[in-house]
């Protein structure tokens, strides 16, 4: 007779069977594919509360079990000034993954919201120094931040818009201020809509940013907010409509770059024009 599976054995089931070819094995492709795990490795798996990391969290835990790759982990959860409902939520949800996290607070909310300028800029890079600093302080050489498939789409497609520049988020990056530190993006091959199809699969529900910039766009009519990100999001579904591969496309076109035919392009802070190339090959047919 099969026996009950407690809850937390249904939602690794619905990941290894219902959602394999979604989530499990884009997860698995992006760890070989871009070696982000390695021998030794010891890493701070970051949790916001939000379906990205929690399910990021989860995947790494069930990958720990049957890897021969010998890594420790770390369930690292930084409150930035949660309201009480929002932490509760959090760590409920971790009991109910039974994700065992560790908790440190921070005053990251109360700092970037008493500024008018850039405030989602200067909240993402406070919470980025506060959890290297952590996880260094816990002897972890690599944070892992769950940003998704869709994330990188996105990203790339605002920098274009509203950066004047082609700028994508790569799978792995050396911290360039934690000396010795990486910084790691499991779900890079995961798309947002199948974490999201998971968690209404599995009944659950995770917090939202929780900032007074998230709610303004919760309460928006449009669904966009004050967010170019949510405005970029919406744009990519309508374009979907027509181009269903679309994502895709731009997804390979960043591991496809054509440097040749680019009039401009900036490497490690150097700025290059394609006059470089055009002039050095005049003085060579000379």
């Amino acid at each position: 007779m099969a026996r009950d599976l407690t809850d937390v054995q249904k939602i690794e089931q619905s990941i290894t069977k219902k959602y394999r070819k979604k989530l499990w094995t884009p997860f698995i492709k992006a760890i070989k594919t871009y070696e982000l795990i390695k021998e030794g490795d010891k890493i701070a798996v970051c949790i916001s509360g939000g379906k990205d990391s929690m399910l990021m969290a989860k995947l790494t835990q069930m990958l720990q079990r049957i890897t021969e790759v010998d890594f420790e982990v770390v369930y690292l959860v930084m409150d930035p000034g949660y309201n009480k409902l929002n932490r509760d939520k959090i760590e409920s949800n971790a009991g109910l993954l039974d994700i065992p996290i560790t908790v440190f607070e921070t005053d990251i909310f109360d700092v970037a919201n008493s500024t008018g300028d850039s405030p989602c800029y200067l909240c993402a890079r406070m919470r980025r120094g506060h959890l290297y600093n952590k996880a260094k302080e816990l002897g972890c050489n690599k944070i892992a931040l769950g940003h998704h498939f869709s994330d990188v789409i996105e990203t790339t497609v605002m920098g274009m818009f509203y950066g004047s520049q082609l700028q994508a988020m790569i799978p792995k990056l050396h911290s360039k201020n934690f000396e010795g530190m990486d910084l790691i993006r499991p779900l890079y091959c995961i798309h947002e809509d199948d974490i999201i199809s998971w968690c209404r699969y599995n009944d659950l529900e995770f917090i939202q940013c929780a900032c007074r910039f998230t709610e303004s766009y919760t309460n928006s009519h449009d669904g966009i907010g004050e967010s170019k990100r949510q405005e970029i999001k919406h744009l990519i579904k309508e374009l979907r409509k027509t181009n269903p591969g679309i994502e895709r496309s731009i997804f390979n076109s960043l591991h496809n770059v054509c440097l040749d035919t680019f009039p401009g392009y900036k490497s490690e802070n150097e700025e290059h024009s394609f006059l470089e190339r055009f002039n050095k090959t005049n003085n060579e047919n000379k």
